[in-house]
């Protein structure tokens, strides 16, 4: 390959990577040549690092960060640092060591499972569809936009858990489920009771707003916290009560629910219940310890929080999809309901093999969440 081809080719790796041209496309390319002549000068001091090679993709991302981050720093424009061999010094080594710690030498925890493995990777497969869809779906009806940004939030928030349990962190892998269950309760009271809940639930962020201090004057503020005494009052909640109200308050818009046995202002009590999914409320309950940093978080059972946090998490998913499915369907075209319709076929089998997998998995500990609390190590462990 000439020179020239060999431009334009990283040409066109820099805009498949979205780098803008005002960086200075060339300038780019001198400074990955100049950095991958290092890298193969560092083959001869460390021969081990030198084995790695070089993935140009995340070469030319650390550059292009490390260019732009010193540009800004520096007030200076790509023309002024062209010919200046002591900047492309900085930045090439600063990337290259980046590039080899991060990507190759980097501190690793021991999981139980890589990305590769289809328990992971299959939900991820699907997971990254269905946020494709869900970024190019063109909004519209403001009550239908809420469901959409909190099922949105459930997706990235399963993928946040598959990141977590590829790097090794099953405890706040699990920690991050507390948080889907949450997102998840609401979405589901949300669709089931429709517009009267959700017309309450975005009545209710005003009042979150407004308890912030996040109103534009004092006087929408003082309104706003007159409308808030009176529906306290309504339901007989004191002052004390306020942000509970704030926070649960909407699930008035669930016809007849202070009839509800049992039912309080609060998650538990209130969003699971309402929800259904008070089943549950074991593993919410340990996950919040988890979360609040108790001798579980530091003692933890790796392996079987592994597989706890991904059963867990299908559960979840396989819910969410359901309305996702039902919803997205009949929201978008004809060629993205196809689209959908075959990824469903070709993978729902092996989403349900690798949840069947997880519970053969977990059924080798013959515990629930609750009973599976580790004791500290005993001395000299």
């Amino acid at each position: 390959m000439t020179e020239e081809e060999k431009k334009k080719s990283y040409f066109d790796l820099l805009e498949h990577l979205h780098v803008p041209e005002n960086f200075d496309y060339e300038l780019l390319f001198v400074l990955f040549e100049e950095a991958t002549e290092g890298a193969e000068g560092m083959k001869d001091q460390n021969p081990i690092v030198g084995s790695f090679g070089i993935n140009p993709i995340e070469l030319t991302m650390y550059l292009v960060y490390e260019h732009s981050f010193h540009l800004l720093m520096s007030g200076k424009e790509p023309k002024d640092v062209y010919d200046d061999e002591a900047y492309h010094q900085t930045v090439c080594s600063i990337a290259l060591d980046k590039y080899y710690t991060n990507e190759h030498l980097a501190y690793r925890m021991d999981a139980y499972a890589s990305k590769h493995h289809p328990s992971i990777s299959t939900i991820t497969l699907y997971l990254n569809f269905m946020l494709g869809m869900l970024q190019r779906y063109q909004r519209g009806d403001k009550n239908l936009n809420l469901i959409i940004d909190i099922m949105t939030k459930g997706f990235q928030m399963s993928k946040c858990i598959c990141s977590l349990l590829e790097d090794g962190f099953e405890t706040e892998a699990f920690s991050t489920w507390r948080t889907l269950h949450e997102n998840e309760c609401i979405l589901q009271v949300l669709v089931k009771y429709g517009l009267p809940t959700i017309q309450r639930y975005y009545r209710h962020l005003t009042y979150a707003i407004a308890f912030r201090k996040g109103l534009k004057t004092k006087e929408e503020t003082d309104a706003i916290f007159v409308e808030i005494k009176e529906k306290m009052k309504e339901v007989d909640l004191k002052s004390k009560d306020m942000k509970r109200f704030i926070e649960y308050g909407w699930l008035l818009g669930v016809p007849d629910v202070m009839k509800v046995e049992g039912f309080k202002f609060n998650f538990r009590d209130g969003v699971e219940r309402i929800s259904g999914l008070t089943q549950y409320r074991s593993a919410y309950e340990v996950s919040s310890e988890i979360a609040h940093s108790s001798p579980i978080l530091i003692y933890s059972q790796k392996e079987y929080y592994h597989h706890l946090s991904l059963l867990l998490l299908y559960e979840s998913f396989f819910r969410m999809e359901k309305i996702f499915a039902s919803l997205f369907m009949s929201m978008v075209g004809k060629e993205e309901q196809e689209a959908y319709v075959r990824m469903r076929n070709l993978y729902s089998n092996e989403l349900k093999l690798s949840y069947e997998y997880e519970k053969r998995q977990m059924s080798r500990f013959g515990k629930p969440a609750e009973e599976n609390k580790p004791s500290a190590p005993k001395e000299g462990e």
